[in-house]
């Protein structure tokens, strides 16, 4: 009997052990989780949402820990922290995070969180965290007013015309947006749009903003805008007060195109051309004063000058650039320094500066002159402009 019990011992060992050898363990599920980007409201929350997948669903209800860690983002001011444990029902594909984005009209560079997943049970972790990436495009930017100025009146002048930028947005009876991209006879790398990220007025100021991202084939926006048909001038002294952004590649420009240029005949270079404020990026205490003339479709011909700080660069404070014009020719100046000059006399035949010319402010991004940008160029850059005024 002893030896029965001994090998029905046996016989059912042996049976367990082949079993086994077909014996699949259940699969765990994994969860994952996929990185969040998003603008942040000016006047009221974001809501940032993180979805929790599972893969294969479960028959089993599934737990994990979760946590939101600061990056350049700071919990309590930019989100709300958050931190807890998700439950997700047996057979339930996914569940949701929420973290709350305080309101910000602060204009500034993207930021970022982590939500981090830990601890789960029923589940295994395939993805421990994702990004909470907050982009900023507000229309409020701190701007430090240090810098030369001029006066608002001068004696036997009267200021005819002038925009100060306080309002929340652009005068549109007072300026026109040019839009796209193509180059524009340049070889230029921006698109012109009428997005507040590319213009936008704040505290005073208008800010004109090229930033890398892409519309169709450009590579970059800004903004162009115009007085033409709206405000024009003969003559007088302009003050425009700015300041300039840096890099390979920027090149603004405050200037001014005859107002006859959509007429037969004038087209450019036949209309004219001043420009006020030309500037490379590249090279921060130079600025350029030119103008332009010729034939309407046919030859080109120009003059100009330009002026070089001996302290301090025309990115990190205002700078105020001035156009003297009168029936005799023109004087361009910064901080009331002259610095060139170009008479009736200079110009010769087909002088067509002694009509109305209308003001024109932009911020390209490479072209002919300046170049491309390069791995040293940072964007967003800004030409910041506090004043433009006309005085006769």
């Amino acid at each position: 009997m002893r030896a029965i019990a001994i090998t029905a011992c046996l016989f059912f060992i042996l049976a367990a052990c082949k079993k086994s050898d077909n014996y699949i363990p259940p699969v765990l599920s994994s969860l994952s989780m996929t990185s969040v980007t998003g603008i942040r409201n000016g006047n009221s929350t974001t809501n940032f949402r993180f979805v929790v997948n599972v893969n294969p669903v479960s028959d089993k209800e599934i737990k994990v820990t979760y946590a939101t860690k600061d990056g350049s983002a700071v919990s309590g001011k930019d989100y709300t922290p958050v931190a807890g444990t998700l439950t997700l029902p047996a057979n339930q594909y996914s569940g949701n995070i929420d973290v709350i984005l305080t309101a910000d009209s602060l204009r500034q560079n993207d930021q970022t969180f982590t939500l981090e997943l830990s601890s789960p049970v029923n589940a295994t972790l395939s993805v421990t965290h994702a990004t909470g990436t907050i982009q900023n495009p507000g229309t409020y930017l701190p701007i430090d007013n240090t810098g030369y100025s001029t006066p608002s009146d001068y004696p036997g002048m009267t200021l005819v015309w002038s925009d100060e930028f306080n309002p929340k947005t652009l005068n549109t009876s007072n300026w026109t947006y040019e839009t796209g991209g193509g180059g524009w006879g340049n070889n230029e790398l921006e698109y012109y749009t009428t997005n507040s990220k590319n213009l936008f007025l704040t505290g005073g100021y208008l800010v004109i903003e090229a930033r890398a991202e892409i519309v169709g084939t450009n590579n970059y926006t800004s903004a162009r805008i115009k007085t033409q048909n709206k405000k024009t001038f003969t003559y007088g002294r302009m003050d425009i007060r700015a300041k300039l952004p840096k890099g390979q590649g920027l090149w603004p420009a405050i200037w001014m195109l005859g107002n006859n240029i959509t007429q037969q005949g004038y087209g450019w270079p036949a209309c004219g051309e001043i420009d006020i404020m030309e500037f490379l990026g590249n090279d921060l205490k130079k600025v350029y004063g030119t103008v332009h003339w010729g034939v309407a479709g046919g030859s080109h011909s120009y003059i100009g000058g330009n002026y070089s700080l001996t302290t301090g660069d025309f990115n990190s404070s205002f700078h105020v650039f001035s156009l003297q014009w009168d029936d005799t020719g023109m004087t361009f100046l910064v901080d009331d320094e002259p610095f060139y000059s170009a008479s009736k006399t200079d110009i010769g035949s087909n002088y067509p500066f002694d009509k109305p010319f209308f003001f024109i402010m932009n911020v390209a991004v490479g072209g002919n002159w300046p170049g491309n940008p390069n791995l040293s160029t940072v964007f967003p850059q800004r030409m910041i402009v506090d004043y433009v005024r006309v005085f006769q």
